[in-house]
């Protein structure tokens, strides 16, 4: 932790959670990623947060409009988005968050089969990744919620010091659940 405190320490994180489902969209079935999302980052985060919802079908401008949204007008430092990672026609996520991207960060989404490839063969199928826009930071993950889970909190000790490094909100862990990595003196 820093001595010096930033001027927005203490302020509630808006944490963009982005479901990317036709059928959920349609009402076909209830929403469980984003919840699933919402209930790593409740375990994961000691900061307060207030999280910014939105469920969007498959469709490629549909999603960029929503991660543009949520990184310039909304201005969350965290941007976390579920489903349509995989090798599906209809699964366009990735190509979303790369043409919205100003840097992609190719760690995360390595990171994120690496570990998924202990529970199933077929994590290599997923294409997740991460990236950043201005001072926003998105992440994709799968859409089972206990690939949610799983794939956040292998990723989730890298996720506040990036924010830091493009100027976010400082988040906070708990270090009883995910102990984040920050230099010393950071």
């Amino acid at each position: 932790m820093i001595s010096a405190e930033p001027e927005h320490a203490g302020a509630a994180v808006r944490i963009g959670v982005v479901t990317v489902s036709d059928r959920a969209s349609r009402g076909i079935y209830a929403d469980q990623g984003g919840p699933g999302i919402e209930a790593a980052l409740t375990r994961i985060m000691a900061s307060p947060r207030q999280a910014a919802r939105r469920l969007v079908p498959d469709e490629r401008p549909a999603i960029e409009a929503v991660l543009c949204k949520l990184a310039d007008v909304e201005a969350c430092p965290l941007i976390v988005t579920t489903g349509s990672t995989g090798p599906s026609l209809r699964d366009v996520t990735p190509e979303a968050t790369e043409a919205v991207c100003d840097r992609v960060l190719s760690g995360f989404g390595e990171l994120m089969r690496a570990v998924s490839l202990n529970a199933v063969p077929t994590a290599i199928l997923s294409r997740q990744l991460a990236g950043t826009r201005g001072r926003s930071l998105i992440v994709n993950l799968p859409g089972k919620p206990s690939a949610i889970t799983e794939c956040l909190a292998a990723v989730f000790p890298a996720i506040p010091y990036c924010i830091d490094l493009i100027g976010g909100l400082r988040i906070e862990t708990d270090p009883a659940v995910c102990v984040a990595f920050r230099p010393k003196g950071a």
